[in-house]
């Protein structure tokens, strides 16, 4: 196993992809993968500055510390919707992609079966499965949903760089088996109470606080896929690449 590397985690997830079928996946998965590289295009990450792992119904990307998380977070603020938008827009209600997204960062190895490893991986995958993440997605009338981790709060969006509004985003309490762990969603306090998210506080409440609290059940789930190379540089396939 190579040694961990600290790395920004990005993960795209497609709601709802189990019900679909088998024309459909193979469709959503194209689509997805249209979204996430154009996505890192518009980030200024390059090819190899990233690692992808493909999970079927979601994309892992493990991204070279050298890629600013400003620009990363501003465009899946702007961007990462305006792509979605772009390609839902021409579909009929049953064929369109919705996505739940989760940036963090951490410690992550890759073993000698290409598989990654890390309890910093398994946190950002707890999120993304998290149920608030999923019923924020749901009640929501866009076609994603952005979660980021305290760490990438509290070094990034709350220092509120140009383009990302630290107050757009809320505090939510995930409870997993190692214990609660907090994570910040995109979508402040007043919108939170008015879409009814769970734990939200009442509209009035909401209004004068800058903090929500939401707690949902976790779960630990195991990651692989990837390719790394000798030195940790992150090479894989060019983009637009079916996996």
């Amino acid at each position: 196993m190579t040694d961990p590397v600290y790395r920004t985690i990005l993960l795209f997830d497609i709601e709802q992809f189990g019900s679909r079928d088998d024309v459909e996946q193979a469709y959503l998965r194209r689509v997805l993968y249209d979204v996430v590289d154009a996505t890192l295009v518009a980030a200024d990450v390059d090819e190899t500055a990233a690692l992808r792992a493909d999970r079927g119904d979601s994309v892992m990307e493990l991204i070279d510390t050298q890629v600013s998380v400003p620009t990363l977070v501003k465009t899946l603020l702007t961007e990462t919707p305006s792509l979605l938008h772009s390609k839902n827009r021409l579909l009929a209600s049953s064929a369109k992609m919705r996505l739940r997204i989760v940036l963090s960062s951490g410690y992550v190895a890759v073993d000698e079966l290409n598989g990654w490893v890390g309890s910093d991986l398994n946190h950002a995958v707890r999120l993304l499965n998290a149920d608030v993440l999923r019923t924020a997605l749901k009640q929501r009338d866009g076609d994603c949903v952005l979660c980021v981790s305290d760490g990438v709060y509290d070094g990034v969006v709350r220092h509120g760089p140009l383009g990302v509004r630290p107050d757009d985003f809320h505090r939510v309490t995930v409870d997993t088996k190692e214990g609660p762990t907090v994570a910040w969603l995109h979508g402040g306090p007043a919108q939170a109470a008015a879409r009814g998210l769970p734990g939200s506080p009442p509209p009035e409440a909401a209004a004068g606080t800058s903090v929500s609290h939401t707690s949902v059940a976790g779960d630990q789930y195991g990651v692989t896929g990837g390719t790394v190379h000798g030195d940790l540089r992150f090479d894989r396939p060019g983009r637009g690449a079916r996996g």
